[in-house]
């Protein structure tokens, strides 16, 4: 398929980049491209960044068929943009696709899609220190219709975002509250899916952690309600007496990108990284016996976020000594120096757009 390109004549004002929100500005263009049942996917285009016209019967609306991805890209020196593992959010778009019912992408060509739009608006790409274009690539049920069943027509849209650190606190340790009334995923469900409603259902935690003073959850398994399993949108790791212990996936976990990069990062530097179940009860007795050393959680958005304390129903305990820890800060320079271009791509992670 041929990329047809309408470009805008009328450029927005670009943000000062010293003080980006995450989030708030987008760029001049997007990609969209439709599918119907008989066409399959079609007239992928390159367009001014535009609201979407979409009938109050689109099932998006009603049945909730939306699942997303989250990437960057890099300014790196010289002035070469760098994208970090980008086939991998393309074949876990298509994986929440078939959880979700939706159709899958060609995910090659998804890539040269993405690598034109971020050329058509490369002087997006902000090179102060710490920002980069966020990218959203998502999928939405378009068919004009009510009733509980698959779409029949569908949007494949990609919109692009230059951001700031997601955090306030920045490389600042979080404060992070744990969750034992309400449940973000169950085993057997979308959990593991990058679909809107396991978003929208995080949304009680967060407003709960944030009335207390807390960064982001910590959310507990659905059926014992004691396992950890993610803070926020951000995949969790503990290093206790050395080792470092991030939760097993198990179906309502998310395989972060983020995550599976810090676990081969930290084993090809010695580290022993283990992925078993971490239950909270344990996870306060290693506070108590003094064998906590660190907590980081991984995601696209933040990279690396340190933890600096825990709340967890009347108890209060703190992790470390108020700072990020060797590892963790070791983690975050290795990762973003690999993002950034600073540091030797090992292992083929980094795609430049061309």
């Amino acid at each position: 398929m041929q990329i047809q390109k309408i470009i805008t004549t009328t450029l927005k004002t670009k943000p000062a980049e010293t003080s980006l929100p995450f989030g708030k500005y987008f760029t001049d263009h997007m990609f969209v491209m439709t599918y119907t049942k008989d066409k399959g996917w079609f007239n992928p285009t390159i367009k001014p960044h535009e609201p979407l016209q979409l009938d109050p019967s689109a099932m998006v609306l009603h049945q909730g068929q939306a699942i997303f991805e989250g990437m960057k890209c890099y300014r790196a020196e010289g002035g070469r943009l760098l994208l970090f593992r980008p086939e991998r959010n393309f074949a876990r778009l298509n994986a929440s696709g078939e959880r979700m019912n939706i159709p899958p992408i060609d995910e090659a060509f998804a890539l040269k899609a993405l690598s034109e739009l971020i050329k058509t608006d490369t002087a997006w790409v902000p090179s102060a220190p710490g920002t980069t274009l966020y990218i959203r690539p998502f999928i939405i049920a378009t068919e004009e219709a009510i009733g509980v069943r698959v779409s029949s027509s569908y949007q494949f849209i990609i919109i692009l975002s230059p951001v700031g650190a997601y955090y306030a606190e920045g490389l600042s340790p979080t404060k992070i509250y744990i969750e034992e009334e309400y449940v973000r995923a169950v085993r057997g469900g979308v959990g593991f899916a990058k679909a809107a409603g396991n978003y929208a259902a995080s949304l009680k935690g967060q407003q709960k952690a944030a009335a207390k003073g807390y960064t982001q959850t910590m959310w507990l398994d659905a059926i014992e309600r004691k396992y950890i399993e993610e803070v926020g949108t951000s995949n969790v790791f503990f290093k206790i007496a050395g080792e470092i212990i991030t939760p097993a996936l198990s179906g309502s976990i998310l395989p972060g990108i983020t995550r599976d990069s810090a676990i081969q990062l930290l084993r090809h530097k010695g580290l022993t990284v283990t992925e078993r179940a971490i239950s909270v009860d344990e996870l306060y007795a290693t506070h108590q016996n003094g064998t906590l050393e660190e907590t980081f959680a991984t995601g696209t958005a933040a990279a690396v976020s340190p933890i600096g304390e825990f709340m967890w129903g009347e108890k209060i305990f703190a992790v470390g000594n108020d700072g990020i820890g060797e590892t963790t800060q070791w983690l975050y320079d290795t990762l973003t120096g690999i993002q950034y271009g600073r540091v030797k791509d090992e292992f083929g992670w980094v795609h430049e757009v061309k």
